[in-house]
């Protein structure tokens, strides 16, 4: 007989505040039931909201999600346009509500926003706007490219004169200057790469992959990564006193 999922949330401590998530895996959730692959993405926007609910109350702070990333633009051109359509439409019937009824929670936007339909852009524009920096955290990596991300800190050090540039003040111009980098990053669907994610933020995160497809995504998963994460040590390239 097959073991029951635990489904009794945990707490966590200060040593983990930050949490990035890879959904992956809506296309073949969808291709699995034999529907079209928009019906994939549908599923995945609507697993969002619990999934972050959750996170919340064990103690997380800081939660960022790889929506679209900028070599998301090479899908066909139907599938791309469904996605910003898709994404709008979270924004404006999930997200404005939420921030308007929870005082604790705010959304910012990873990437560069330039390439947006202009619709979308003006949407992230006034979602950031609303609410100012919250207790919780969610940044949506949108048009998101952990490279570009890096190019894009670089530039803007240039423009204001480092030199030499440090590793803070690349880290002061990075999207997330607002967050701490994550401590855990999740990917669904069970592809072993991080796929251009955080790549600078991400230098000491642990790992965790699963194979359930994002859509499947649920608290029983969000419990298998925390007791894992806690099961590691982290050492930052140091030692244990012991070793």
């Amino acid at each position: 007989m097959a073991r029951a999922k635990k489904t009794e949330l945990p707490r966590v401590d200060e040593r983990l505040q930050s949490i990035g998530i890879i959904m992956d895996g809506n296309g073949r959730w969808a291709k699995r039931r034999l529907l079209p692959r928009s019906a994939g993405h549908v599923a995945g926007a609507k697993a969002i909201q619990p999934i972050l609910e959750d996170l919340r109350k064990i103690g997380i702070h800081h939660v960022t999600l790889y929506a679209f990333s900028t070599e998301n633009w090479k899908r066909p051109e139907e599938e791309v346009t469904g996605l910003m359509e898709l994404i709008y439409k979270y924004l404006d019937e999930v997200v404005i509500p939420k921030i308007r009824a929870d005082e604790n929670f705010c959304m910012r936007f990873l990437g560069d926003k330039a390439r947006l339909p202009e619709k979308l852009r003006n949407k992230c524009i006034e979602v950031e706007e609303m609410a100012g920096e919250r207790e919780f955290v969610c940044n949506l990596a949108l048009n998101y490219g952990g490279r570009d991300e890096i190019i894009h800190a670089v530039n803007e050090a240039i423009k204001d004169g480092c030199s030499p540039i440090t590793e803070e003040d690349i880290s002061r111009r990075m999207y997330t200057s607002h967050s701490p980098d994550p401590d855990l990053i999740i990917r669904t669907a069970g592809e072993l790469r991080v796929s251009n994610f955080l790549i600078w933020q991400g230098a000491y995160s642990e790992l965790f992959v699963t194979d359930t497809l994002w859509p499947d995504f649920s608290r029983a998963d969000i419990i298998a990564a925390i007791e894992a994460f806690y099961k590691r040590k982290r050492r930052f390239g140091g030692l244990d006193k012991e070793e």
